[in-house]
């Protein structure tokens, strides 16, 4: 039977080899897996972290192996090349940062001794995606490193790293048809295959054996099967394949199995086995605070079940394949899962990146086929930031057909950029399709996003639309008690959560609604509410200490868990002479007391808020009673409003758009461009055009004006190497006259000014 053996411990790891070694290194630093060398630098701040090679080393001894036996390194994930050496002979080569490779290392072991060596490289190429995006591209070791040793004959190790098992099932009346394949190597006369089918109490409800060959197909009936019904009934029966010779079993694998359907109504949304289930929930990233994105697997399931504690049945993993752990929990916990690759905001004109893209499409689709949440696979996400480029489209058409062509039972999608026209041909490509819409944040207001859905429903009755992204950033240090968009308070992204909420929950067509983000997440790109460094739009902070106002609020929406929460405890200093206190609760009524008083009694639907009360010196205490459930907050007054509450942007200056037209004179256009090189252009690139400092608020202003949006120098940063000109999502809506303006302004401004 095979043997797995973890390979975390005792790594040496540097920053300065420049070439393989043949003996363990002594003065490396000692680490354990799973490690990412930007665990700091890539969440500080500066869009400067460490991209480049470095390496990992571990000695050890041969392990027990039976004669004719297979050793196999397995590597769940390295950030972003991997070039893996055994004794010094290379042994694997892997491009892309989050999916499984392996390597078979038998006949290089020695009796005693061995050393393996990788170098792992998270350079800017030009061909591996993702390429530009708004987070950190953390680089290292940072999922687990195995051992793995299975006999002569095994199932498939080989192929783009998946386990040699596939199947899928389909409802037959009260019974389901297992449709089963297994792929075997090296199988020897006489040898058979075993497919056992358990139920979650682990007993037998189907079996079957055919002679073991390269491909062993098999249909098995469960009889009376028990669906898998997201988070209402996460039923999970367990498939288990096994090659038999003589009397043992000589090697073993398993998943889980969910018994599902499912399909997509234009108007009605999302149905599971019959039952109409709108998809609610939530995008997440992997990455925590001071470790990156070398998470352990109780980190995923923590993230996965404060996830479920929110009343969430759906997760759109953001924007790569996952730790296998975190589609095992969302198994287990009936969450309906989105999973993508990193095809993500430009795609590079190098013609191997598209190859890229299939590579990852197929590895994410092969090692994760199994798996019951995952009910759709996204190919894209916000890819015409960069501009509709030629090839775009049969590119994204082809990712398409290669889905399908690799799975037939589910169903295909891709996130759009809010900027893409309603009418663009790649709305017609994926079998639903969502769209990433920030009003009310980074532009426009609130009601623009009812405005703009039911529009695009109107237009296209009967093409399935989502939201895949929405949201605005929460700093919990910031609070007002007269929030505005963009002030990075706590209330404001509670107001927001609060229009967003309710006008998803009046419109049954959208077929899936996923916030951005659950958490926090880092970009060293980004400085925003002068916190350097992250993304703050999740509902909860980085290090998954602190659930923000905004989480309650959902979980007032989508939990059946009774409670009740009191919002703003953290603006605990209040001025005036009354204060409002705002209450989220999933109960029919709220009541409040003031110091120990009934305030009142209020029904309403998930917000309650209770308005004028008296506000004397001292501390006041708040106790809000829903049924049997129970939340207190206590409050001062103070005589000078708290300095730390706001938010001072001491680099921004009135409205972009106005200072715009203070700047230029819109209507005096030159007649044609110029590009001289020795002074900027819109053909420079974003990092090189804010590296100057007569240029950033120049470029701000510009933008600005261009998009309707506020645009600052530290969000261009995550555009790093693109070409201005190409940025379609804030120069492609500009009106006439306006990039030739910028660029005649920019080409005022010498170089090395």
């Amino acid at each position: 039977m095979r043997n797995k053996i973890s390979f975390n411990d005792s790594w040496a790891f540097s920053k300065s080899c420049d070439s393989i070694l043949d003996i363990f290194p002594s003065n490396w630093e000692i680490l354990d897996l799973p490690h990412t060398w930007n665990a700091l630098d890539g969440q500080d701040g500066g869009s400067d972290y460490y991209r480049g090679t470095c390496w990992y080393a571990k000695e050890f001894e041969k392990p027990f192996v039976a004669p004719g036996d297979h050793v196999y390194l397995e590597f769940e994930g390295a950030a972003a090349v991997a070039d893996v050496y055994v004794n010094t002979k290379k042994v694997a080569h892997h491009e892309g940062s989050y999916s499984t490779f392996r390597a078979d290392i038998t006949d290089l072991l020695k009796e005693k001794k061995n050393l393996v060596c990788v170098s792992v490289d998270n350079t800017n190429r030009s061909y591996i995606y993702p390429q530009m995006a708004d987070f950190t591209f953390y680089g290292g070791l940072y999922r687990d490193v195995n051992l793995l040793i299975v006999s002569d004959t095994h199932f498939d190790l080989d192929f783009q790293g998946a386990e040699g098992l596939a199947f899928s099932s389909k409802v037959q009346g009260n019974d389901a048809v297992i449709t089963l394949d297994a792929w075997v190597s090296n199988a020897a006369a006489g040898d058979s295959v075993q497919f056992c089918i358990t139920d979650a109490e682990d007993k037998p409800v189907a079996e079957g054996f055919a002679p073991a060959s390269s491909h062993v197909p098999m249909t098995l009936l469960i009889p009376d099967v028990h669906l898998w019904q997201g988070i209402k009934d996460p039923y999970l029966y367990t498939v288990t394949a096994r090659i038999l010779r003589a009397n043992d079993a000589i090697d073993e694998v398993s998943a889980n199995l969910g018994v599902r359907e499912y399909y997509v109504d234009p108007e009605k949304g999302f149905f599971l086995n019959g039952e109409s289930m709108p998809l609610r929930g939530v995008s997440r990233h992997q990455d925590r605070l001071g470790v990156g994105n070398a998470l352990y697997e109780d980190e995923h399931w923590e993230d996965a079940l404060m996830i479920r504690e929110l009343g969430a049945n759906t997760v759109r993993l953001a924007h790569y394949q996952h730790n296998q752990a975190f589609y095992d929990a969302c198994d287990a916990l009936g969450l309906i899962v989105w999973a993508e690759i990193p095809f993500i905001s430009v795609m590079n004109k190098d013609p191997l990146g598209h190859e890229n893209c299939r590579s990852q499409m197929k590895e994410l689709i092969y090692q994760n086929y199994n798996h019951p949440s995952i009910c759709f696979w996204g190919i894209s996400n916000e890819i015409t930031i960069g501009g509709d480029r030629p090839g775009l489209q049969e590119n994204l058409e082809d990712l398409n057909a290669l889905v399908h062509s690799l799975d037939s039972t589910r169903l295909t999608t891709m996130a759009q950029v809010s900027s893409l026209p309603m009418d663009s041909q790649h709305n017609q490509i994926t079998d639903v399709v969502s769209y990433n819409h920030y009003f009310g944040w980074y532009g426009g207001s609130l009601n623009q996003n009812e405005e703009w859905l039911d529009a695009f429903h109107a237009k296209y009755p009967n093409r399935p639309l989502g939201i895949s992204e929405y949201g605005a950033e929460g700093i919990i240090t910031y609070h007002s008690d007269d929030p505005k968009c963009r002030d990075y308070t706590e209330e404001y992204q509670a107001l927001y959560h609060e229009h967003m909420a309710k006008i998803i929950s009046e419109r049954p067509y959208l077929w899936a609604t996923h916030i951005w983000n659950m958490f926090d997440f880092g970009c060293d790109a980004r400085n925003e509410g002068g916190v350097q460094g992250r993304n703050n739009k999740g509902l909860v902070t980085l290090d998954r200490k602190i659930k923000k106002d905004s989480y309650y609020l959902y979980k007032a929406y989508w939990s059946d868990e009774p409670f009740v929460h009191i919002t703003s405890k953290r603006y605990a200093k209040r001025t005036g002479d009354t204060f409002t206190v705002k209450v989220y609760s999933n109960q029919p009524e709220v009541t409040l007391l003031l110091d120990g008083e009934t305030v009142g009694t209020k029904s309403a639907e998930k917000v309650f808020v209770f308005e004028n009360l008296p506000l004397t010196d001292g501390f006041h205490t708040v106790l809000a009673v829903a049924g049997t459930c129970k939340d207190c907050a206590s409050f001062e007054k103070v005589q000078e409003p708290v300095a730390a509450y706001t938010f001072i942007d001491e680099e921004e200056d009135a409205d972009g758009v106005a200072n715009w037209f203070d700047i230029v004179d819109v209507n005096n256009i030159p007649e044609e461009m110029t590009f001289d090189s020795h002074h900027y252009s819109i053909r420079d690139t974003v990092n090189t055009l804010i590296a100057n400092a007569q240029v950033r608020p120049l470029l701000e202003s510009a933008l600005g004006a261009m998009s309707g949006m506020k645009v600052k120098a530290t969000m261009l940063a995550i555009m790093g190497d693109q070409p201005l000109e190409e940025l379609k999502m804030l120069v492609g809506n500009a009106r006439k006259g306006m990039l030739e303006s910028l660029n005649a302004e920019l080409q005022k401004i010498e170089k090395n000014s």
